[in-house]
């Protein structure tokens, strides 16, 4: 195998997580007591732990979701993963499995109206959110959206026809972008006194591919089809290539605010070794599509990922430069809608090298690589 030396590398030197991921999901090699082992230890890792002792009796996972971290006097989330969006990706980028109690509990609790409501009755913004749970689903910028997405993630996007149905919406946002020339088409100015930057926006309704529309088609299935697989690479391609925005947009949510339309809104930057900005997660998630080089942005970051491998089978990137120095890898702790990922719980130094930042790293290389169908 071409990358047997990355694999190597992290057979010997990567945590449980990155082991039981690299032999689960991609080697395919774990025995029932190999992935039983691996499993009981990462179970005993401290975010886990942390998110197992946010659990509410009710089966919700902490404090509102993707919301505020404290409301007036009361602090809401004693660390981000008291966040029910943080904890839900935490539990997915683990790879536990669905049928773990938590999961399983995490699920039956945002299909639960009655429920769901309970949870979102704590302080007046997240009443407010329920309230208006479904207003923004076309382009994913709502609460309903997110947590269709969140159910993707942990495994279960393909099995309820609400979820089902949400995938469809979010293939029309990638179509909605193939039938324009210019954002222009479907922005307006933004008719603020502030507005000082000269942003347009995008009205509530309006079908549109965001980081969580990219993500919930990156974890489900049942929508793929190669029309559909084609038509993905089209989109992403034209937003790369004819969708250059002139000006800054943002889309226009319930509350009369302006909120980001994520990473789609712009060109999806390639890997580059020189460039820690570069968002990994959301690479991953394009790869996981299943357009292979259909899409450009796969094909270049597949050609500079193989250029940044070192002798050793290792992804290093340049640290030292001034523009990485801020967003380095190194100061990633906790998983977010935004951030990159962190498998490693640790970062010892191996010499001047964090080992476990090169091995999450590799593992990324290696499983781009895998989803992109490389090897």
């Amino acid at each position: 195998m071409y990358l047997s030396k990355s694999i190597d590398f992290l057979q010997e030197n990567a945590g449980c997580i990155i082991k039981y991921r690299l032999g689960k999901e991609i080697l395919k090699n774990l025995t029932p007591t190999e992935e039983e082992n691996l499993l009981a230890q990462i179970y005993q890792t401290p975010y886990f732990k942390l998110v197992e002792s946010y659990v509410r009796p009710n089966g919700y996972i902490g404090n509102g979701m993707h919301g505020h971290s404290n409301w007036r006097d009361t602090v809401l989330h004693k660390t981000p993963l008291e966040d029910g969006e943080n904890a839900a990706r935490l539990l997915s980028l683990y790879a536990i499995p669905k049928t773990h109690p938590i999961v399983a509990n995490y699920i039956s609790v945002m299909r639960d109206e009655k429920k769901l409501r309970d949870v979102f009755s704590d302080y007046p913004t997240n009443i407010k959110r329920y309230e208006k749970r479904y207003t923004g689903i076309e382009s994913g910028n709502c609460l309903m959206g997110l947590m269709y997405t969140m159910q993707a993630m942990l495994g279960y996007g393909d099995d309820h026809e609400d979820v089902r149905a949400f995938q469809e919406t979010c293939l029309q946002g990638f179509r909605q972008v193939l039938t324009i020339s210019s954002y222009d088409e479907i922005t307006e100015p933004w008719p603020s006194k502030s507005n000082k930057y000269g942003y347009r926006i995008i009205d509530t309704g309006a079908h549109f591919p965001g980081v969580y529309t990219l993500t919930m088609l990156a974890y489900t299935q049942t929508w793929r089809i190669p029309e559909n697989v084609q038509m993905l690479a089209d989109a992403l391609n034209h937003i790369n290539h004819k969708m250059q925005p002139s000006t800054p947009f943002l889309i226009n949510t319930y509350e009369n605010k302006i909120g980001p339309m994520g990473a789609l809104a712009s060109p999806i930057a390639p890997f580059r070794a020189d460039d820690v900005t570069v968002h990994r997660k959301t690479l991953t998630e394009v790869a996981m599509l299943g357009v292979g080089k259909k899409a450009d942005i796969v094909g270049e970051s597949i050609a500079n990922i193989l250029s940044a491998l070192d002798s050793d089978g290792i992804l290093r990137m340049d640290f030292n430069a001034p523009h990485n120095k801020h967003y380095s890898p190194k100061n990633i702790k906790y998983p977010s809608g935004y951030g990159n990922v962190r498998l490693e719980p640790h970062y010892e130094p191996r010499k001047k090298e964090p080992i476990g930042l090169l091995c999450d790293l590799t593992f990324w290389a290696v499983q781009f690589l895998h989803l992109a169908n490389y090897y």
